[in-house]
């Protein structure tokens, strides 16, 4: 502590007289101290923290604390600066303007000392040189342990705020029952507008613990788009609010910056309560990428992809059904036909544009395409055989570990 080792028994002795005059000021000493906080400090003339009457009692209170320990009655106590930076930190109020304030009410304690020491009997330069150590001193133990307070209750709100905040985020991608009765709070916790404009991202992480889309929410708010995101093991997820359904590609291209992974977005949407919904459709489009590729769907952007990447049974299901007879190939052969009927799909159905994407003769892919036909006993030209390859392949795409594996049990046999 500061203002013991500054004074010595002498300077102590003439420190203690002079406080025991001050003291005599105290009433004077209060309004003084609390019309000068007011006059240079707009935060407390419009008591947007404080009332008058508890800053009145705050001063009182921090000065006869003052007085006490400058007349050595007591050993000096913190517990009111604690105390009040506590008090502060839970108001909100300003550390700077808190510490200002209580420089404000020892300076004008010190210009009672100087008065007292510069004219009649007390006049004394050595008694006012050990009176301004003292009551600076005094500043430095009484801001470092208010400082230290305030600091750590207001690290105490900020994690009981995002321990809450984090608890409401959850409750909005659960939905259902999680929700009812509390979407207000959420959306005012939150900042979001109930009936605003949204996305949901959905990005794998690359380990737990590690944020594929790190800052995102700054990075979101310098942009002017408020958003709220999670962690959770396997993804980051966030909803993310826009200011007109355009705004979506702002959205898109910042994600775009610094993807590692995969990152599945969802359809837009309008009301909070759509959340949980919205992440759905947001993980169904991640999963329709490739594992271990590096992208970004978003969900309306390939419908047929959604389809399958929601029912993952039943789409696997679809493709060793449909695509067996040419799964049981030997590996040579049943990779050539997949592949010619994997890009004879991306060339819109031309023999020309897949030759050339395969580097073969048109007549090659056309003995081939008969041949695939011919195995699967599907004709290439019934928009319902089409439709089923183009499902079946995009299934087999998505799930590509399952095409060893024996033919699931067709339910209806």
């Amino acid at each position: 502590m500061h203002y013991r080792t500054v004074l010595r028994e002498g300077s102590a002795a003439v420190v203690a007289e002079l406080a025991v005059e001050v003291e005599k000021q105290l009433p004077a000493l209060i309004d003084g101290t609390v019309g000068r906080i007011r006059a240079e400090m707009p935060v407390y003339r419009d008591a947007r923290f404080v009332s008058l009457a508890e800053l009145r009692t705050s001063v009182r209170n921090n000065l006869e604390f003052v007085m006490r320990t400058l007349r050595g009655t007591e050993e000096p106590d913190l517990s009111q600066a604690r105390a009040t930076g506590r008090a502060r930190a839970l108001q909100g109020a300003p550390l700077p303007e808190l510490l200002r304030a209580y420089r404000i009410g020892l300076t004008e304690v010190w210009n009672r000392f100087v008065e007292l020491t510069a004219s009649g009997e007390h006049q004394d330069l050595r008694g006012l040189v050990a009176a301004t150590s003292a009551i600076w001193a005094l500043i430095d133990d009484y801001a470092e342990a208010l400082t230290t307070t305030y600091r750590d209750t207001t690290a105490e709100v900020m994690l009981a705020h995002q321990s809450r905040r984090s608890a409401l985020v959850e409750a909005l991608f659960a939905g259902g029952a999680a929700t009812e009765g509390t979407l207000w709070d959420i959306a005012r916790v939150l900042e979001l507008s109930l009936d605003g404009t949204y996305v949901v991202v959905a990005a794998e992480t690359p380990r737990v613990g590690h944020e594929p889309l790190p800052q995102i929410e700054n990075r979101l708010r310098e942009r002017h788009h408020a958003s709220a995101w999670r962690l959770t093991p396997d993804l980051q997820v966030g909803v993310v609010s826009m200011r007109d359904p355009a705004a979506s590609q702002v959205i898109i291209e910042l994600l775009r910056e610094n993807q590692t992974g995969r990152i599945g977005v969802s359809p837009v949407f309008t009301g909070l309560g759509n959340t949980s919904r919205a992440l759905h459709l947001a993980r169904v489009a991640l999963s329709s990428l490739m594992p271990g590729s590096t992208g970004m769907v978003q969900f309306n952007e390939s419908p047929l992809a959604g389809l399958v990447a929601s029912a993952p049974e039943a789409s696997v299901q679809l493709a060793h059904h449909v695509l067996r007879p040419i799964l049981d190939l030997p590996g040579d052969d049943r990779n050539v036909l997949l592949l010619t009927l994997r890009a004879w799909f991306e060339c819109q159905g031309s023999t020309k544009l897949t030759s050339e994407r395969m580097f073969c003769h048109p007549n090659t892919i056309r003995h081939r395409l008969k041949r695939i036909s011919e195995e699967l006993g599907r004709s290439l030209t019934d928009p319902a055989d089409i439709a089923e390859l183009g499902a079946a392949l995009r299934a087999l795409h998505m799930f590509p570990d399952t095409s060893h594996l024996p033919s699931p049990r067709d339910p209806l046999r």
